[in-house]
């Protein structure tokens, strides 16, 4: 079975090998690997954590601009000495230098405006700002080779080409927050590029390969790839060390009595960590809202009065909430029940519509930890399929869990349908009720029913009752 992911507040995320039943397999050992295995993603896919992808933008941004102003410069000389270096047998060597530095100056553009384009593609952006320079070294590396070795004056002579390759891994080490596995084999590629790039010159150029052979430049070849090793192994210790920094600072923050162990998720409105009691030991998901992100002291105020009031909830199947408070600098936290499993949105894309027997088995749960809350007054407001978690707990398989009750929380995009919305409609578009939609404020159990029975449509079927591209469009 695929990898499984739960929300803990709609756009946090823990992902956790969901255990499998397979012939002979141990029940102790699935028992031991639903409650071990703990990954960390964001959204409703694999990917990065929020906090490190406004890190990783950050980087690329600098690094953008810095590459992009050392090109920049060099472009001037280049126009300075026009005749020498625009026309003849240097001109592709400059109208591609031009074109990477015009490259770079876009995406340095882009990641300084915030472009929505770039930020959801950063991976394309580092291919960029790293291929593009990497594609013009290899061509002006080339050049220079073939060049000096074809001089008619008697000077021929092999210039050392990795200084720039250098200057790029160097950079690629620094700024790109990375593994230090990842980041050993991207910049392996880029230091074994310049000695690719003398062996291309070998074979095609007679002059070079005649010039590479001779006493003066025998180990010009060796040369290379020992600066080059040096170069990548002395980076990738870098990485390394700056990778331990970075978690080694995590490891410090804390809470209160619970110690802040790993970053799950983040939002517009706070993080999630996945944190330990320091006496109780107790692992525990902690989601903090600071007053900053909030915008409003009344936000931070309906949080704790409704974090208040499900923290009376006690049926099984309701998330169950250990604590909350505020911290001196008014950062609003409360601490929840940590849950390996998966939620019925990613059971259901990664295995089809479930059959009616599981469907009854879950929502019988979830009707059950519906009908406490409505007791207690609570109206839900956001049920869907993310919001419905199949957990592993008490040794039990497919424990559903009904999370965040009427914690609903703006969303910035329209088109991410999955998202909840506050102000005049609450709600997720493809589950909400009429009369949320409307924006009405006669949002109540029916409106909790309602949307129920659109989740108990999507297990049925794999897609929701009403599925558009923009369902929020017209509200």
């Amino acid at each position: 079975m695929s990898a499984d992911i739960a929300n803990y507040n709609n756009d946090e995320t823990i992902e956790s090998p969901s255990p499998q039943l397979g012939d002979g397999t141990d029940s102790q050992q699935l028992r031991e690997s639903a409650r071990r295995h703990v990954a960390l993603i964001e959204g409703s896919a694999p990917g990065q954590s929020q906090e490190t992808r406004d890190l990783f933008r950050n980087r690329l941004r600098i690094v953008a601009i810095l590459l992009g102003a050392g090109f920049a410069l060099f472009l001037l000389r280049s126009i300075w000495f026009f005749d020498q270096y625009a026309v003849g047998p240097h001109a592709i060597v400059f109208y591609s230098h031009l074109t990477v530095t015009l490259l770079l100056g876009l995406v340095a553009h882009r990641l300084c405006t915030h472009c929505r384009l770039i930020e959801r593609n950063l991976a394309w952006a580092e291919a960029i700002i790293f291929g593009a320079p990497a594609a013009f070294f290899l061509l002006l590396g080339y050049h220079k080779l073939i060049f000096s070795a074809e001089l008619s004056d008697g000077h021929s002579h092999i210039p050392n080409i990795a200084g720039a390759w250098a200057l790029l891994i160097f950079s690629y080490a620094l700024f790109v927050p990375n593994t230090w596995r990842r980041g050993a084999i991207v910049m392996s590629l880029m230091g074994m590029a310049p000695v690719l790039v003398m062996v291309l010159a070998y074979i095609q150029s007679s002059e070079f390969a005649e010039l590479a052979r001779s006493d003066e430049f025998r180990g010009v070849f060796t040369e290379h790839f020992l600066i080059m090793s040096l170069t990548v192994l002395t980076a990738t210790v870098g990485v390394k060390t700056i990778g331990s920094l970075r978690r080694e600072a995590f490891m410090a923050r804390q809470l209160g009595q619970y110690r802040l162990k790993q970053m799950l998720g983040s939002g517009g409105m706070g993080e999630v960590y996945l944190a330990e009691h320091q006496m109780m030991k107790r692992p525990c998901a902690i989601k903090i809202i600071r007053p900053e992100k909030a915008g409003n002291p009344k936000v931070i105020a309906r949080f704790e009065r409704e974090v208040r009031a499900t923290a009376k909830l006690s049926h099984w199947n309701s998330i169950d909430i250990y604590d909350y408070g505020r911290t001196d600098d008014g950062t609003f936290y409360y601490v929840m029940e940590f849950l390996p499993g998966h939620n019925l949105g990613e059971l259901v894309e990664g295995h089809g519509a479930l059959p009616a027997a599981r469907i009854v088995h879950l929502m019988q749960q979830v009707c059950d930890a519906l009908a406490e809350a409505h007791e207690h007054g609570l109206i839900h407001r956001d049920i869907k399929p993310a919001n419905i978690f199949c957990a592993y707990r008490g040794g039990l398989f497919d424990v559903a869990k009904l999370l965040d009750f009427g914690l609903a929380k703006p969303t910035a995009d329209p088109e991410d349908v999955g998202l909840t919305q506050e102000g005049s409609v609450t709600g997720s578009p493809l589950y909400m009720s009429p009369e949320q939609a409307t924006g009405s404020d006669q949002v109540g159990v029916l409106s909790d029913i309602y949307s129920l029975g659109s989740v108990m449509y999507f297990m049925a079927t794999g897609q929701p009752p009403f599925d558009y591209q923009q369902p929020i469009k017209g509200v």
